[in-house]
């Protein structure tokens, strides 16, 4: 028997790192009030009934609380903020589970991989799960070996599989139970796994009578898969939504076709003209751009067969399987000539860093280079990056040329967009091109990303309501692009919420000159190009702490019109020879790929101190060197901006100011009386105020306050408030003169002196 419910206030956490991993979180308080452990199993019931793993909340959360995800409340089926009953479920192994989901997805991962991504997750019949698999409390005895192969299976394009929600169709038994390494794992109407732990891939078979599920049962049972599947040998007509007919991809399209057009038809042409046709191409772009479709249009315009493997999988195999695998796949290529050979994601089986030789680089290098000697085969390796790639395969009689596959502009953006949508009813107030301006970095995998969650949005939104004709308005799309970002950002974008340029208080001159340093250059190179000059690459903001330096960088994130990398200059530091500068061109080298984007490096003086000057065997001066470089080198920096921060600008190296690097250094001062006022006023935009509180007369009052203080006396004055009593309806007078006893300015006046002295010299050198 279940023990007693506590009710608990559902809200959603969405900056939480285990989001869409079925994990949700209380406080001590309420773990200890319910007799539980981290990670037990949880029974919630709110509109309807679904399952979690309990863990602890952060030290602020309130008790009384229950921080989850977007998909724990849908599978509630109740808004963030809804009181919902919670208790400990009983700890029960699900017999089996049936799933469906998209056809691409269903086709792209078996039932053992699926299985795998559900490990450890507590599950009700109707629930909607996602791939992303918790990692913070598996079954015991799970095979580490195992699960490494299905995060390596499932990393293909991770952020677009990770993100399509899967829908439970069948669990036994109904209540919230628990997927283990026995759990019977089906897609809908095909294969499925025979409730043993099996190699990832691979069917083993187990007891008899225990493959499949058991007789009459739906779906239907199928036979396992193939021990040993060979290459997938596919037709090379591109199939709707793929190849030729998706837009943006029609320049690199075009460049394959033309040299496989010329090895496969014009080879005595070439022969004559004393040259051959270079048949080795490495396909470079992001994961997710589109490579795979790219290479099928290709070679449907050419009349050839495409065969291909997989480099994840040869990786994840013994030396002798993968072997086989390429010398299955070479045969079949040869036998199907016109054809090509797809190795995708080479970079995992030749990777360019390895200290080691990749056990297959030998065999792979052969293998490219007997297949590209021969007339009527090419071979295509795509990678994320040409840089990733060993060098080994780009040499003569291999992978001799290379074609990029770049990232959407807007206008590709908004031709992608409006093929993803053709068969969506959509609100009149939808305008594509604002959703196309707001997804800078998408690719088109990202971008059908957002298409789905949007309409996810909306049918949650109208799915209790009777709508003869339910459509996906312009809320929808807002509300996915609040959770869906571009792959490039891979995971180090700054949190962008509801925020603009115009919820920061007075600052008019800095925000001017932010405006046309950071935004412009991003959103308006066309019209440096036709003025003919280079744009700013970025600025450096100095002040006294909690003056908004980091508030203003996000303001501009939240405009939406470009990606944001955020990184602390000590995270780059290392101790290691070589790793700070690595980590460096590193940065500079995903900002390129997320472009239009701004790095903001804030505490830039860990990263950059003044040269000679540090006992750190010199780590600092070459740290300095890279970022300069990088900043004003041979490579161009377009439609990257930087924006550094610091407290300390004396500590900065002097050459990282000067024009064509950081070409602005913009004093932050403290703000004035106004513009204390109009930080107060945004301040208490969501609190209730009494009519008697005169925030003009308070701005006043607070000589001395930075923006952090000002922030600091609201959240006083309401905590007082609350400490008088629960229900109080507003935040009064008294409650903010008790607020402006207790809080005193935080910045030191030393340091100010010291900062207004630096604005007073730089201003006049």
């Amino acid at each position: 028997m279940l023990n007693e419910g506590v009710p608990l206030q559902a809200v959603e956490h969405a900056a939480s790192l285990d989001a869409r991993r079925g994990v949700v979180r209380v406080t001590a308080a309420t773990m200890a009030a319910m007799g539980l452990r981290p990670w037990d199993p949880l029974r919630l019931a709110g509109a309807r009934v679904t399952g979690a793993l309990a863990a602890l909340a952060p030290p602020d959360t309130a008790d009384g609380v229950l921080l989850c995800d977007q998909l724990t409340l849908r599978n509630l089926q109740v808004p963030s903020g809804t009181v919902i009953d919670v208790r400990r479920a009983v700890e029960q192994p699900a017999a089996r589970l049936v799933v469906t989901g998209p056809a691409e997805v269903v086709g792209r991962f078996s039932p053992d991989v699926l299985r795998l991504a559900m490990l450890g997750k507590v599950v009700v019949r109707g629930d909607q799960v996602s791939l992303l698999s918790q990692d913070f409390s598996l079954p015991a005895g799970t095979d580490p070996m195992l699960m490494a192969g299905a995060r390596a299976a499932i990393a293909v394009g991770v952020d677009a599989w990770q993100r399509v929600d899967l829908l439970v169709l069948d669990s036994t038994p109904d209540e919230p139970s628990i997927i283990t390494m026995g759990t019977i794992v089906g897609w809908a109407g095909g294969a499925m796994t025979d409730g043993t732990a099996t190699a990832l891939g691979r069917g083993v078979p187990g007891p008899a009578g225990a493959r499949g599920f058991p007789a009459g049962s739906d779906p239907a049972p199928a036979p396992p898969p193939d021990s040993n599947p060979p290459p997938t040998l596919s037709a090379a007509a591109p199939t709707p939504g793929t190849g030729a007919l998706l837009p943006g991809l029609e320049g690199p399209a075009a460049a394959l076709r033309e040299q496989l057009d010329l090895g496969f038809h014009h080879g005595d042409l070439m022969a004559r003209l004393g040259s051959a046709a270079q048949t080795g191409i490495l396909l470079a772009g992001p994961a997710g751009s589109g490579k795979s479709t790219l290479v099928d249009a290709a070679a449907a315009a050419v009349g050839a067969a495409v065969v291909r493997v997989r480099g994840q999988r040869l990786a994840g195999d013994d030396t002798a399987a993968a072997i086989a695998e390429l010398t299955t796949a070479a045969q079949q290529v040869t036998a199907k000539a016109p054809s090509v050979l797809v190795v995708e994601d080479v970079d995992a089986v030749a990777p360019a860093d390895s200290t080691q030789p990749a056990p297959l680089l030998a065999t792979l290098v052969d293998t490219i280079a007997d297949l590209v000697a021969h007339p009527l085969v090419a071979v295509v390796a795509t990678t994320s990056g040409s840089d990733a790639v060993s060098a080994r395969l780009r040499g003569h009689g291999l992978l001799e040329r290379e074609i990029a596959v770049g990232l959407p502009d807007r206008a590709q953006r908004r031709s992608m967009l409006a093929f993803l949508t053709r068969g969506m009813p959509l609100a009149a107030e939808v305008a594509l091109d604002d959703v196309a301006a707001r997804t800078p970095g998408f690719v088109v995998a990202d971008l059908n990303s957002l298409v789905h969650e949007a309409a996810v949005q909306a049918a949650h939104r109208q799915r209790d309501q009777t709508v003869a004709a339910p459509t996906v308005g312009a809320a929808d799309f807002t509300a996915a692009l609040a959770v869906t970002r571009p792959t490039s950002m891979d995971g180090q974008g700054l949190a962008t919420p509801d925020l603009t340029l115009d919820d920061v208080g007075d600052m008019e001159a800095v925000k001017q000159v932010l405006v046309e340093t950071v935004v412009w250059p991003l959103t308006y190179p066309d019209t440096f190009d036709r003025l003919g000059i280079t744009p700013p690459h970025g600025v450096l903001l100095y002040g006294p702490p909690g003056v908004g330096k980091t508030f203003l960088v996000r303001a501009i994130a939240g405009t939406g019109q470009v990606n944001v990398l955020s990184v602390k200059g000590a995270e780059l530091m290392s101790k290691w020879v070589g790793e700070s500068e690595r980590g460096v061109r590193e940065l500079f080298r995903r900002a390129r790929t997320a472009a239009p984007v701004l790095i903001f490096l804030d505490e830039v003086d860990a990263l950059a101190p003044a040269r000679g000057q540090s006992s750190d065997s010199g780590v600092g001066d070459r740290v300095v060197a890279a970022l300069l470089t990088e900043l004003d080198g041979i490579e161009a920096l377009r439609n990257v901006v930087v924006v550094a921060a610091t407290n300390r600008p004396d500590l900065v190296d002097p050459a990282l100011l000067r024009p064509g690097r950081l070409d602005r250094a913009v004093y932050v001062p403290l703000p004035d009386a106004a513009a204390r006022t109009q930080i107060l006023k945004v301040a208490t935009r969501r609190t209730p105020l009494d009519p008697a509180v005169d925030l003009q007369e308070l701005g006043t009052r607070c000589e001395g306050f930075s923006a952090a203080d000002c922030a600091a006396l609201v959240r006083s004055a309401a905590l007082t408030a609350m400490r008088e009593s629960m229900a109080a309806p507003a935040v009064t007078a008294a409650h903010v003169a008790a607020a402006l006893a207790a809080t005193h300015p935080s910045v030191d006046p030393a340091q100010l002196a010291d900062l207004e002295a630096f604005a007073a010299a730089h201003r006049s050198s």
